[in-house]
């Protein structure tokens, strides 16, 4: 098996993971899966191997080739984990999406990436119809026939496993994950299949994995996260994933399961640990859990410290991006909670100010990864045809994480905000440019302003300053169409949760929103 140290010219983590895990223990589970209805299929990683062979050929036979991208708009079916490795197996790239997207995100996606094939079941695939009328692009449905659609499991059960994977190269891109900015357009965050690699890092440093244990993590498939804790982490520690494929999140039932099954290892975000202890947790046993982590956005210290008293375990907070691995985190046996931990010994990590000079412990500045001796393990390639956005990210020698923080004396990272005006909420990261571009397609909104706001169970929501057009009053049932109107429009989970009517909005002297005087209002006022 690969070790970090190593940076062969070439690396294929469906070959030289996967391939190698299915040699050395092929009967050990690689996966357990579950849904609601209690179902549960146990995949060794003999017979993953096996079907991410069929999958890529599979996709081969689909007219994906070697550097195409696959958009994959799947939820927690076994099919995303086969196809995630076909893809990689032949060279493909891997486009996730979360099965929340709508057909104009869909179609924007599409285009931008240039995507040869596109993968989908039930009411997502009407989606991509709706999105994609016309196009020439491959279609795969996931849970049998489709009119129009390639019959995945049809295909696959025929399908010959190829005989080998592509010799793909170290630094060729692999992966393309959409992330939001603060204006624009989600930008393509590009991963090479180094960057899978680099997962060592998350699942030595943090998940703290090793043969044996069964990892469940709750993120959706459609996020970054589901790389680092879903698929190469887990694996590349010899790990058993653990899924749930269920519609919805239910913290009742999540804790039901995790009494019953013999999970190890729990990833969780910090929304899903404050419902859990808002929970009845009394008389609650999980006898095997032995390490709880979460990320995603700051987790509140009251909630680790109830999760403890009740459960008797820490959480275990890490940080990290969409373009990267785990950078910081809490350790076993070196947690302060509270704080974004100690970077990872692959990173130097550290509190610059404008300069690029280092801070001195507990000052404020921006968070950054110090690149110029070499590219960090994991770090992405790039935006995808955005040059200017990519050399945005840099300055003087370092990586720009666009968020702001303080170092202590003992080197311990605490988080104090974005520096943009990303909203980070229950683990999702929505821009605001993406909600007040649906608002304004409401004929009632002249024009708005998206920011976050202060929530006890989320963190932070979106929260929406509208300026009405003539004609429209403010009103309760108004509120309500205008958050209908944009979970319609763009995918749900971005939503304004909160919606307040100005008369208008603060500006600078060239007219662009001062986005950050109202955030700084909104904050002040606390949570409602």
């Amino acid at each position: 098996m690969l070790d970090l140290g190593d940076r062969p010219a070439a690396f294929n983590f469906t070959r030289d993971v996967m391939g190698r895990w299915a040699e050395l223990r092929p009967d050990d589970p690689a996966m357990v899966w579950t849904e609601p209805s209690g179902t549960v299929i146990e995949r060794s990683f003999a017979e993953m191997a096996i079907a991410a062979s069929r999958a890529a050929a599979v996709l081969a036979e689909a007219g994906v080739g070697r550097g195409d991208t696959v958009l994959i708009l799947l939820n927690r079916e076994i099919e995303w984990w086969e196809l995630m490795l076909g893809c990689i197996a032949i060279g493909a790239i891997a486009s996730p999406g979360t099965t929340q997207l709508m057909a104009k995100d869909i179609a924007y996606r599409h285009r931008a990436a240039a995507a040869r094939c596109v993968v989908a079941s039930g009411e997502m695939a009407e989606r991509v119809d709706t999105a994609l009328a016309g196009e020439d692009i491959a279609r795969l449905h996931v849970g049998g026939p489709r009119s129009g659609w390639i019959d995945y499991g049809e295909r696959r059960a025929a399908a010959t496993p190829i005989a080998t994977a592509a010799d793909t190269g170290f630094d060729e891109d692999a992966l393309c994950y959409f992330t939001s900015g603060t204006t624009g357009q989600p930008k393509m965050t590009i991963h090479t299949h180094g960057y899978m690699l680099a997962h060592r890092i998350t699942g030595s440093y943090w998940l703290d994995l090793k043969p044996g244990d069964l990892h469940w993590n709750l993120s959706d498939t459609g996020w970054a996260k589901a790389a680092w804790s879903s698929l190469f982490a887990p694996w590349l520690m010899g790990a058993t994933i653990f899924v749930h494929h269920s519609p919805g999140f239910d913290p009742v039932a999540t804790l039901d399961l995790l009494e019953r099954m013999p999970v190890t290892t729990l990833c969780a975000p910090p929304t899903a640990y404050r419902m859990f202890v808002r929970s009845d947790l009394t008389g609650r046993r999980f006898d095997t859990l032995r390490h709880c982590v979460s990320a995603g956005e700051p987790l509140n210290p009251e909630v680790i410290d109830l999760w403890k008293a009740a459960t008797g375990r820490d959480i275990h907070d890490g940080y990290g991006q969409t373009e990267t691995v785990l950078l910081c985190a809490n350790r076993v046996g070196a947690a302060r909670q509270g704080s974004m931990g100690r970077p990872a010994p692959d990173f130097d990590l550290a509190v610059i100010d404008g300069e690029g000079n280092r801070l001195p412990a507990d000052v404020e500045g921006d968070v950054a990864l110090r690149i110029a001796e070499g590219h960090p393990p994991g770090l992405f390639a790039r935006y995808r045809d955005d040059p200017q956005r990519t050399a945005d990210t840099k300055r003087d020698g370092w990586y720009l994480t666009g968020d702001r923080a303080i170092v202590d004396a003992d080197g311990y990272f605490w988080f104090v905000g974005r520096s943009d005006d990303v909203i980070l909420s229950s683990g999702y990261r929505i821009g605001p440019f993406e909600v007040e571009s649906a608002l304004f397609e409401h004929p009632a909104v002249a024009e708005s302003a998206v920011v976050s706001s202060p929530d006890p169970t989320r963190g932070e929501v979106v929260k929406a300053f509208v300026v009405l057009a003539a004609g429209f009053e403010p009103s309760e049932a108004l509120v309500g169409m205008l958050q209908d109107h944009v979970k319609s429009t763009t995918a749900p989970y971005k939503y304004p949760r909160k919606i307040e009517f100005v008369t208008s909005l603060p500006k600078t002297v060239s007219g662009k929103i001062r986005r950050k005087e109202l955030r700084d209002r909104e904050w002040e006022r606390g949570a409602a």
